[in-house]
């Protein structure tokens, strides 16, 4: 399916499948990183090395890709929680959660982890304000003390009353400039307060529900004016879209619904009002906006989600009836179209040559800068490397 639906996209290589001329096989693996600007340069190696040669290519060039993926992309894939121990030969695995649950030799579980900037300042900021209960009873090391509060956070979120719960339990202040909101690509600063840096389209998912101060600054970065908290959704509003929503609205998902989202930011003139907002969870929240996901109309009922490429997502889809002998109608149909396809169609041009993985992948990524400079003037071409 994932193949199927690259290939509408990528002409020239839905032609040269159809006429034979390269394998599926080369076909599936050049469809994970072919555009339509760069399928001809690797329909040419598609056509002058093996399978083997082009599945090598496409995972370095997939490899380098990452490389230059948005932080907060890496930082959401590279998310993880852990626990380790003593040996494997003790080991219990959990499958369900896909998890390693282990002690070391005395019993004590050990954990090991990695969290986005905004989950690390909410989690430090709840085991700072643990750690004070702590060190009002005792003074152990501080390390003790951490260990200690980690437990009392865990406790209270055992104890909550669940997602329908409003208020502001917490803060984790994000300092973000009118123009980043309006703009995720404009220039900027955005970042957490005394943390690092988030990417704009980060900032807007989590100003779907949250106050907002705005500040006025003068040249030397000095705040001449400060507004109230504002647009944060309602205790009122909120119980409606639960009781409307209850999960997830995206397509397909059945998860509770735990974030709200508005259909048009509001940052771009989009109302907190009921016919504007729903509630999703946090994995579809992360889709609709780093996740390059989007979402148009009016909720509840007239809202149409697109995926990266623009394409509608939908529920269900009817798939093609097929004829009775599907092989002799696909003959036929070769045979009305001039296709002439033998043994030796998808013969390639290789000399036995080794493959240098290096300059294959360089020379891919140096054409994708060729393709994204394209329009550009000059300058801004040098400032690009192109």
């Amino acid at each position: 399916m994932r193949v199927a639906r690259a290939l509408q996209h990528l002409p020239l290589t839905s032609k040269s499948l159809a006429r034979g001329q390269v394998s599926f096989s080369k076909v599936r693996a050049v469809t994970r990183i072919a555009t339509p600007e760069t399928e001809e340069d690797l329909l040419t190696l598609a056509r002058s090395a093996p399978a083997s040669y082009v599945e090598k290519v496409v995972r370095g060039y997939r490899r380098a890709e990452r490389a230059q993926l948005d932080l907060a992309q890496k930082q959401h894939e590279g998310r993880y929680l852990r626990n380790l121990g003593e040996p494997v030969r003790r080991v219990e695995w959990s499958t369900p959660v896909g998890m390693r649950t282990m002690t070391d030799d005395d019993g004590m579980l050990v954990i090991q982890g990695r969290l986005p900037p905004k989950v690390g300042a909410v989690l430090l900021q709840a085991l700072e304000r643990a750690e004070a209960v702590v060190s009002a009873e005792a003074q152990p090391p501080k390390s003790q003390r951490q260990a200690d509060a980690l437990g009392i956070v865990a406790e209270q979120a055992l104890s909550a009353s669940g997602p329908s719960r409003r208020g502001e339990p917490y803060h984790v202040v994000v300092h973000v400039d009118a123009e980043v909101l309006a703009d995720p690509a404009g220039p900027g600063q955005c970042g957490i307060e005394d943390g690092p840096a988030l990417s704009g389209e980060t900032a807007r998912r989590l100003c779907c529900d949250a106050p907002i101060v705005a500040m006025v600054e003068n040249t030397n970065g000095e705040p001449l004016s400060v507004g109230r908290k504002s647009r944060r959704v309602s205790t009122p509003l909120w119980r409606a879209l639960h009781s409307r929503d209850r999960q997830c609205c995206f397509p397909g998902c059945d998860r509770p619904g735990r974030q709200v989202h508005h259909v048009k930011h509001w940052a771009d003139g989009g109302e907190t009002s009921p016919n504007n907002t729903s509630l999703f969870c946090n994995r579809c929240h992360y889709l609709l906006h780093e996740g390059g996901f989007t979402v148009q109309g009016t909720a509840p009922d007239g809202l149409t989600f697109r995926d990266p490429q623009g394409r509608e997502v939908a529920l269900r889809l009817e798939p093609p009836v097929l004829p009775v002998d599907p092989v002799t109608a696909l003959k036929a149909a070769h045979a009305d179209r001039g296709l002439a396809i033998t043994a030796s169609t998808s013969d390639i041009h290789w000399w036995g040559e080794p493959l240098d993985l290096d300059w294959a992948v360089h020379g891919l990524l140096r054409a994708q800068e060729t393709t994204s400079n394209r329009g550009l003037c000059p300058d801004q071409a040098l400032e690009n490397g192109g």
